[in-house]
């Protein structure tokens, strides 16, 4: 019927939609059977992208069925804009993300205060003290001190969720990411680009998490952007060598030399100071990493996916990715 509401979320001109290929908006919809050489009468629904006549994507619900009139067989199809639904979904998932490891925080954080009040105690006692060499209380305080470093720097490693790394399409995921940041990167006046191959191959990896990992880069991004006066945001991706390397910068102040990045409870983080922690711990669960490069201008993170590839190459790749470092 092409009613106003379709004109809007299709971003057409009044009255210039009848007549035009629905295909075009919702391609899902042109891949129906054709009316013509089927007598089967479809009544479902299904989750696709749609597109505007400005090139947006956007998740469509569409509920269509087909039926028979004496003019001949048609097709309705009630489409409905579920972007919104899906831009909550995720950012809740990732906040309900780093507000769940608050408990393993509070666990690590436990077990810090322990080993801190035991070298409150050993330094009393060296205070005592003036005689240090062959001292067992000096020793201890060592061992203490050594034990407080590990604890510091324990990783999640398997066990940050249960995710479950497949062979994925990156263009679906990439394509969810542009539904979800889009609108809140024009509402934030930051130019979004995206330059992403055509020709990817699948990657290994858990689609969830590795949307997940995307948007708290992005989130990242949109927080060091606020005070720029220019604010750009460029989303690269491109196959080499039995990997995909997917490149995150932005052109904000960057970030100062000697932070470490990837250690939990870092001073002057936003929530528990876990994204950059969990999201790397997600890439290495399915045998990805996640590295900054300072060597660019602005703020750039690397990621980098096993791509699939013919067994030998398979073969070579885990061999190198799984080599125990020099």
């Amino acid at each position: 019927m092409a009613n106003p509401a379709a004109h809007r979320m299709f971003s057409v001109a009044t009255n210039q939609l009848p007549g035009q290929r629905i295909g075009r908006y919702v391609p899902a919809l042109a891949s129906v059977p054709s009316l013509e050489d089927t007598a089967k009468i479809f009544r479902t629904e299904m989750q696709t992208r749609g597109q505007r006549e400005n090139g947006d994507v956007f998740l469509a619900s569409v509920f269509f069925s087909t039926y028979q009139t004496a003019a001949g067989p048609r097709l309705a199809a009630l489409v409905a804009d579920a972007s919104e639904h899906l831009r909550e979904h995720e950012e809740a998932s990732l906040q309900q993300l780093l507000a769940g490891s608050r408990i393993l925080v509070a666990a690590v954080s436990h077990e810090v205060r322990n080993v801190c009040g035991a070298i409150g105690v050993v330094h009393e006692n060296l205070a005592r003290s003036s005689v240090l060499t062959g001292n067992q209380d000096f020793e201890a305080l060592g061992s203490l001190v050594q034990t407080l470093s590990k604890i510091a720097s324990l990783e999640l490693k398997q066990s940050t969720g249960n995710t479950n790394p497949t062979w994925i399409n990156l263009q679906d995921v990439f394509t969810d990411l542009r539904i979800v940041l889009e609108p809140s990167c024009e509402e934030s006046e930051i130019e979004l680009r995206w330059n992403i191959a055509t020709d990817l191959p699948l990657v290994q990896a858990d689609r969830h998490s590795l949307l997940q990992v995307l948007l708290n880069l992005a989130k990242n991004s949109q927080r060091a952007l606020e005070t720029a006066e220019s604010r750009r945001i460029e989303i690269a991706a491109a196959a080499r060598r039995g990997l995909v390397t997917i490149t995150f910068t932005d052109n904000g102040p960057g970030i100062a030399p000697g932070n470490e990045l990837f250690q939990p409870l870092q001073k002057g983080a936003d929530a528990t100071g876990l994204g950059l922690f969990l999201s790397r711990a997600f890439m290495r669960s399915f045998r990805g990493d996640l590295r900054h490069d300072p060597a660019q201008p602005g703020c750039r993170f690397v990621l980098e996916l096993i791509a699939e590839t013919d067994p030998v190459q398979q073969m070579e790749t885990h061999e190198t990715h799984t080599a125990p470092a020099a």
